[in-house]
This record gives structure tokens, sequence and C-alpha cells, in this order.
């Protein structure tokens, strides 16, 4: 800034408050009293600043602060492990802030830096990376359900069995959809229960309470550890895979841009 615009600022700064703040000569300039007041007064809010702009230039250069992130509960579930406690570890300066619900929100309206969703559900104008291979849809019921029934063969015949019904965020029942060979069925099930939430139904299915509609990642290990058992698996239909993504006005701190690298190789199979 030059000296002009300096002695420019000066004075209107001096019109604006009615008070003369330098004593000028033609071989120097001092402080008056008044001056000296008004430096004394406003030098902890410049020194604020000042930090306050240090701080903000280092979250460029070392991965630091909070970033925000908004996924499915399922979504989260699967990337915890690989993605969000590997990231913790590699850097612990900074706080992950991870937001779970079942809603489609604007994550960029809403705060949030990122966010997790199936391929289809994110928004045209954001940026998203692949997470994985197509998810599927798991027809599950608990071993003794069918002690004394009949396993179904096609998805029609689950409308003789007590099924545990889904919610969707906008209050809609959930239809289960299925497909096979081309051909596609969507059924209104019944049941003795309704759940909002997976884990809820999880639950209940395990419990022998009905036949579950769920997403097999959180039923895998139920299933591998024989909790739980499959039916129906040649109809199930597959999801488009999980995705991360941002908007296209890119966050430019040291901790979005080390979480966007490690979230690329974790995508591309690169985490050890």
């Amino acid at each position: 800034m030059s000296t002009t615009a300096i002695s420019n600022a000066v004075g209107k700064l001096e019109r604006e408050l009615a008070v003369r703040l330098f004593n000028r000569t033609t071989r120097s300039v001092s402080l008056t009293h008044a001056g000296r007041i008004f430096v004394a007064q406003i030098k902890p809010a410049f020194e604020g600043i000042q930090k306050a702009m240090d701080t903000a230039r280092s979250q460029q250069e070392t991965p630091s602060g909070t970033l925000r992130i908004n996924a499915f509960a399922t979504a989260a579930r699967e990337i915890m492990v690989p993605l969000i406690l590997t990231y913790m570890q590699r850097y612990p300066q900074v706080h992950i802030d991870l937001v779970t619900e079942g809603r489609l929100v604007d994550v960029v309206a809403a705060g949030f830096d990122l966010g997790v969703r199936r391929a289809d559900l994110v928004p045209s104008d954001a940026i998203a990376i692949p997470l994985g291979q197509m998810q599927r849809i798991a027809i599950v019921a608990s071993p003794g359900f069918f002690k004394d029934k009949a396993i179904p063969q096609v998805p029609q015949e689950l409308l003789a069995y007590p099924c545990v019904r889904g919610r969707l965020p906008n209050g809609a029942l959930l239809q289960w959809r299925f497909e096979k060979d081309g051909q596609e069925l969507r059924l209104d099930v019944d049941g003795p229960i309704t759940l909002d939430e997976a884990s809820l139904a999880r639950i209940a299915v395990t419990n022998g309470v009905g036949i579950g509609y769920l997403m097999e990642p959180d039923v895998r290990e139920d299933i591998a550890a024989g909790r739980l058992v499959r039916i129906l698996e040649d109809w199930t239909p597959t999801l488009p895979p999980l995705c991360l993504y941002y908007s296209n006005r890119r966050n430019s701190s040291a901790a979005f841009k080390t979480f966007i690298a490690l979230t690329r190789d974790f995508a591309a199979g690169r985490l050890r």
C-alpha cells in the first residue's frame, strides 16, 4: 500500500471520528493523545484478527479443524472403519462430525463438507467418488422362523407371512422391490411392526418377529454367523454403489484435501 493511500485512509478516518489522531510536521508524524488512546483500544482487536488469519492460513497447510459429513446410517457403517477411522489415525488434529439421517439433505445449505449416498441420489451438480461395488438387498429371517413354515420360493408368497415393514423418511411405507430375468415386482407386505431405522429392523428380524428387507451390509455378519438365513436371493435387486460427494465449490482446507485424497485411495483399493 502506498504512502499516499495510507495518508488518505488516515485522513478519512480522522474525518469520520471528528478527531485528529496524528501530529504532522514537514519532518515527522506522531500520535496525538487521542491517537494513542485509539491505538491502545484497537490493538487487541487487530491482534485477534491477525491470529484468526494465521489460524485460517495454517488450515490450508496442516490438516486441522472440523470436517462435517452427512450419510445414511448404512453408508456410515460401511465407511466407518476403513475410511473414517483410518483418516482419524493419520490426521489426529482433525475432528470428524459424522451425522447420520435417512432424509436427503442439501449438504451445502445444511453446513456439511461432504455427503455419502447411493450414486443415484447424488445431486447432479456435485462431484462424486464411487466407493465400491453395487449394493444389494437381503431378504432375511431368523433360523427358527421357518421351523413350522415353508420357505417362500417366489416373492408373492411373502404376502402370507408376517414381515417387518419399513417407513421411509418422507413417511411413506417402503415397497419391497424384486427383480429377476428382467422382470420387476413390487410388493406391499404386511406385518406386526413398522420401523424407520435399519438397526431396529435387524433386531426385530433376528428375534423372529418376521421377514426383513434390509441392506446386505447391515446383515452380512448375521448371515455369516447363522443368526439370519437369506431367502429369495435370486430375486434380490441390486442398487447403485455408494458415493462420497461434495460441492463443486471446493473447500480448500488441508483437512478437506487430505480426506478426498484418502477417499480416492480407498476407492481404488490402495489403502493398507
